[in-house]
């Protein structure tokens, strides 16, 4: 919400995609729901549009994208804090069907006082954050840890990262193989690459001027 107001400020339109059984898509049952869904659902959208899109994507949102993104449908990627792609995949991992909950990322109220990994957000925005809060496909959560296989990216892309964190720190990429240029945002948090409204005003043009000269708009 808050980045597409900042985009259509600065003259791009955009479309918010809703997985399946996330936001206000339909609740459906999400325990085999797999990594490979997820990236259907962006591609399904991506390949109507009149050009390839720029596709971005927050926390497993961003290894949704690169998956997208190395489908050649891309026209670049943004990635908030991804979840890791792999090289290969992990044969012995075990992939288990299921749903969990926000609990498995350490939110285990929804008081908005005591959210420790939303530091850098106000009220209103940790109001929001909890709000969306909702099941969580183990089979997808299994994958990941397995290892989501990318081998390159036909399209330029850019890794966003917050200095406050502690999950996916900027250094957590330092052995990412596939060519990328690298944005850190001083004190925001995981969840402030999205929410932080103080923080998006300057983040925003910074990832704009990355893509005038990435893709030569």
């Amino acid at each position: 919400m808050f980045w597409q107001r900042e985009l259509a400020s600065q003259g791009w339109g955009s479309y918010a995609i809703e997985l399946r059984g996330h936001g206000r898509s339909d609740p459906i049952d999400l325990s085999r729901t797999t990594m490979h869904d997820y990236a259907a659902d962006v591609r399904s959208l991506a390949i109507q549009l009149a050009e390839k899109p720029v596709i971005m994507g927050w926390s497993m949102g961003g290894l949704v994208a690169m998956m997208v993104a190395a489908t050649n449908h891309a026209a670049a990627c943004v990635a908030l804090a991804p979840s890791l792609p792999a090289r290969h995949v992990n044969a012995s991992a075990v992939i288990r069907a299921g749903e969990f909950g926000a609990e498995e990322y350490g939110i285990t109220s929804h008081d908005p006082t005591e959210q420790s990994e939303m530091s850098d957000l106000d009220r209103e925005e940790r109001i929001i954050a909890l709000a969306s809060l909702g099941q969580e496909s183990r089979w997808a959560r299994d994958q990941r840890k397995a290892g989501i296989v990318i081998e390159s990216l036909p399209c330029p892309l850019l890794v966003v990262t917050g200095s406050a964190d502690n999950d996916w720190p900027d250094e957590h990429y330092d052995g990412l193989w596939l060519a990328a240029e690298r944005l850190k945002v001083e004190g925001a948090s995981h969840w402030g690459l999205v929410l932080n409204r103080r923080a998006l005003p300057t983040l925003t043009p910074a990832v704009l001027r990355w893509l005038d000269a990435a893709i030569r708009v």
